[in-house]
């Protein structure tokens, strides 16, 4: 064995969205880091759809950006396509989503994590985590190499013990192309964790020049571009500093210079499609060819991504279903099949992709699959990430039962930040329901856990009007800066921002135009901020936004608000991490035994916890505060009373 000479701060397993999203945030707050991945040539790798964002999954992306994150430079300069979803509804379910070049993010990623000073990336297959009396100090390679640091993150995604199903044929891996990680599944029980099995698909890929889009329905991106960077002054600087991208034309002026959409002048259209009634036919006749169905796959799949497979068994009376057609680069003729998930034999494939309207000729460059991991319950975790069974030990992502990039790059990056704060001897930071999107996918996870990969919704956020795509630079900038993540120059445009916004709605409340104030002008439904009798017109669109929602959302923000504040008593109320829930006799033996497996960090978080019951809380609350008062009246290690009687003893 060979223990690697240099000694990390933070070791990041796998280089996936959470452990990029990990690394990057450990090294730019100082700390000396590694990122341990299977494949170098994979860092950042989609390995389904090449898209960013979406509902509810947007919000989250424009969140890691205002904390000081990557992924959403990395979806802005490399994107083919821009939308705005929900623009019909209100502002709180807005969603930006992207279709990006799958090829250049990953390589954009993969370029910024080696030219990240504090940052060391390594190929290596991770087999082992090397600890000691329940602290983690370490990992050993397939290669028997030991690389040595203060805090583990790992981001393994779909690897644990990944084995891909087509049909009947199986195969080990966590994607297509790549071997599966099938030593550290062991490790993970070997400290303590309890592990399952969980399932997701991907569909197969077309070959562009053989499908006929005359036949479907075009789908363009929005101008001007919805960028999810709170920060667009640097997307359209940064890259000529570094010089990377010398010579790259500018597209007068509308584009990131070396941004995908620079290079190409237009965003790419994406098209609608549909199944048709063969579709369904070739389904049914082949439904017990597909190892979902046969009982050979254990993993239970994504609900809300269901596979085509399950969409005609489960919604029988549908004629038809949506699919889009989508590209996935600039310099590839590959489509990605949206929506259509499978993991029949690859002949059956063959047979059901030309039930597709524009796609009865179309040819498969890669066939769909379906892969099953290994997962730890993510209940087994504190709010921080790091795992109850292990000291400095932390997981991010799919390893915690999730679904998607966008809740993986989330999870990483709050990981990232506590294994960071963990080496400087800071306490965690936790983001509350009510800050971030964040704060609700984690306290999911910890405190309700999942049995089906989870995935973000704004219909899962009780204050979503307050976490709004829109203000995440305003929730969030300030603690991505005093943590060490945000630059000094972003900082400033934030705290600009943030006063123009208040200087110009208590304007709006001084001043009046003939009898009535501004502000309630302004919210009367017919009335925008351009129409507005007294406006100022040199104020940016986002400030203009801002002050707009601010003002006509007035009272359901405050009445959310409100709410926020009755639960924060319960919120800030800290259980003591030793707490012993057996010396409460009236309490109910589920509720003692959910809270002694998940250790709730708050009164509010156990209040959360599946089949704890309002009663259950009302007597915690009663035995904390006896405990709390033991502790007050305790006599101190060095005063006389703790001495003995007369205090010589």
């Amino acid at each position: 064995m060979f223990v690697y000479p240099k000694k990390y701060e933070v070791i990041v397993v796998g280089a996936g969205h959470a452990g990029v999203e990990a690394a990057l945030a450990a090294a730019r707050m100082g700390c000396q880091t590694l990122l341990l991945t299977m494949n170098a040539d994979s860092i950042g790798q989609m390995s389904c759809n090449p898209a960013i964002g979406g509902l509810g999954k947007g919000h989250m992306v424009r969140e890691i950006d205002a904390l000081g994150g990557e992924m959403g430079r990395a979806a802005d300069m490399t994107g083919l396509q821009f939308r705005m979803l929900n623009q019909k509804k209100g502002p709180a379910v807005w969603s930006p989503r992207v279709q990006c070049d799958k090829k250049a993010y990953q390589f954009r990623l993969k370029w910024i994590c080696e030219s990240e000073p504090n940052l060391d990336v390594k190929q290596g297959q991770s087999s082992k985590i090397v600890h000691h009396n329940g602290i983690a100090y370490g990992i050993e390679t397939n290669l028997e190499v030991q690389y040595h640091g203060q805090t583990i993150v790992i981001t393994t995604g779909t690897f644990l013990r990944g084995l891909m199903h087509i049909g009947s044929n199986q195969q080990a891996g966590g994607r297509s192309g790549d071997s599966a990680a099938m030593n550290l599944s062991a490790s993970l029980q070997e400290v303590g964790l309890k592990l399952a099995r969980l399932k997701t698909g991907t569909p197969p890929r077309l070959l562009k020049r053989s499908i006929d889009f005359s036949k479907t329905e075009p789908q363009y991106g929005d101008e001007p571009v919805p960028y999810f960077s709170h920060w667009k002054e640097d997307l359209f600087h940064m890259e000529q500093k570094r010089g990377r991208f010398a010579g790259a034309s500018t597209s007068a002026g509308l584009y990131p210079p070396g941004s995908v959409l620079d290079k190409i002048n237009t965003q790419l259209p994406c098209h609608i499609t549909f199944t048709t009634e063969e579709t369904a036919r070739v389904i049914r006749a082949n439904l017990h060819r597909s190892p979902m169905y046969s009982g050979v796959i254990e993993g239970i799949g994504p609900r809300y991504c269901p596979s085509i497979e399950d969409k005609i068994v489960k919604f029988a009376e549908k004629e038809r279903h949506q699919i889009f057609l989508e590209p996935e680069g600039i310099e590839t003729d590959e489509i990605y099949v949206n929506g259509f998930s499978t993991c029949l034999p690859f002949e059956v494939q063959v047979d059901l992709v030309r039930t597709i309207i524009g796609c009865e000729n179309a040819e498969i460059l890669r066939p769909a699959y379906a892969v099953e991991y290994d997962f730890s319950h993510p209940t087994q975790l504190h709010p921080s990430l790091e795992t109850q069974a292990c000291q400095n030990l932390y997981l991010a992502g799919q390893i915690n039962g999730t679904s998607g990039y966008e809740e993986a790059a989330a999870q990483g990056l709050m990981a990232g930040i506590n294994a960071a704060r963990r080496v400087k001897n800071l306490e965690p930071i936790v983001l509350g329901r009510d800050q971030a999107y964040i704060g609700v996918l984690i306290d999911d996870l910890v405190t309700k856990g999942t049995a089906e990969p989870y995935r973000m919704f704004t219909s899962r956020a009780e204050y979503r009007l307050l976490l709004r795509q829109d203000n995440a630079d305003l929730r969030l900038s300030q603690i991505g800066y005093e943590t060490g993540l945000l630059p000094e120059h972003q900082y400033k445009q934030f705290i600009h921002k943030q006063d123009s916004i208040k200087k110009e709605i208590n304007r709006l409340h001084k001043e009046t135009y003939k009898t009535d104030f501004l502000y309630k002008i302004l919210s009367r439904p017919e009335m925008t901020y351009a129409t507005l009798p007294s406006r100022n017109d040199a104020l940016p669109a986002e400030v203009v936004q801002q002050v707009e929602i601010a003002i006509k959302y007035a009272g359901y923000i405050d009445r959310q608000e409100l709410e926020v504040l009755k639960f924060k008593k319960m919120e800030d109320k800290v259980i003591p991490l030793a707490f012993d829930y057996t010396g409460v006799p009236s309490l109910r033996l589920e509720a003692r035994q959910k809270f002694g497996e998940i250790r709730p960090a708050t009164l509010g978080q156990a209040a959360r916890i599946p089949g704890v019951s309002p009663a259950d809380i009302s007597i915690l609350m009663v035995w904390l505060k006896r405990a709390a008062g033991v502790e007050r009246n305790r006599p101190k290690a060095d005063s006389p009373e703790s001495c003995g009687v007369d205090g010589l003893e």
